[in-house]
C-alpha cells in the first residue's frame, strides 16, 4: 500500500471528525490544551496503525476507540490522587473554544461538575450515549463492551449522575 493513502484518508478523517474527537477528549479530561494534544495523539495513532483499520466499524467508531484509549493512557500516566485533584477543578469552562464560541449554562455546567466525579465507565458511557449520541451498537463498538453492558453501565451511571448532582444541592424537575 502507498504511504499516500493512509495519509490523505488521515487527513480526510482530520477534517470530518477532530472537532467531534477533541470535545469527547475534553469531556473526559477538561483541560483544553491537553485535549488538543491528546486529538493530535490520536490521529498520529491512527495514521501509524492505519493498516489495522479493517473497516469492520465506522471509521468515526474506531477514531473514537483510539482517542479513548490515548486517554485512559494520558490519565494512567498522572498520579490518581493529582488527576483526582484536577478532576473536580477541571471541568469545560465558559473560556472561548477555538471551534465555538459558546459559554454553559449554569445547570450545563453543573451537570459536567457532576459527571467528572463519577467513575470513569460511567463518564464514558454517559458521553458517547447522551452527549455525543451514539447508538448502543455503536458505543459497544468504542468501548469493547456488549450492548447489554453498555444499557445496564448507562442506567447505573444515571442513577449516579443524578444522586451526584441532588447531594451537590442541583434541583430540577427533570433529574
Amino acid at each position: 500500500m502507498s504511504e499516500e493513502l493512509p495519509k490523505q484518508k488521515v487527513q480526510e478523517w482530520y477534517e470530518k471528525h477532530s472537532d467531534e474527537i477533541y470535545r469527547f477528549i475534553l469531556l473526559m479530561i477538561g483541560d483544553h490544551d491537553q485535549a488538543k494534544d491528546l486529538t493530535h495523539d490520536t490521529f498520529l495513532k491512527a495514521y501509524l496503525y492505519f493498516d489495522q483499520f479493517q473497516g469492520i466499524t465506522s471509521d468515526k467508531n474506531w477514531l473514537y476507540k483510539i482517542a479513548r484509549n490515548v486517554t485512559v493512557d494520558y490519565i494512567r500516566k498522572k498520579k490518581p490522587i493529582r488527576f483526582m485533584l484536577e478532576s473536580v477543578a477541571a471541568i469545560p469552562s465558559n473560556e472561548h473554544c477555538p471551534e465555538k464560541v459558546t459559554e454553559l449554562g449554569e445547570s450545563e455546567e453543573q451537570l459536567y461538575r457532576s459527571l467528572r466525579k463519577l467513575k470513569r465507565s460511567y463518564q464514558e458511557v454517559i458521553i458517547l450515549r447522551k452527549i455525543k449520541e451514539l447508538s448502543i451498537q455503536e458505543t459497544a463498538e468504542v468501548l469493547d463492551w456488549k450492548e447489554s453492558k453498555v444499557k445496564t453501565t448507562l442506567f447505573r451511571g444515571l442513577a449516579a449522575l443524578k444522586k451526584q448532582m441532588v447531594k451537590e444541592g442541583y434541583t430540577h424537575e427533570t433529574i
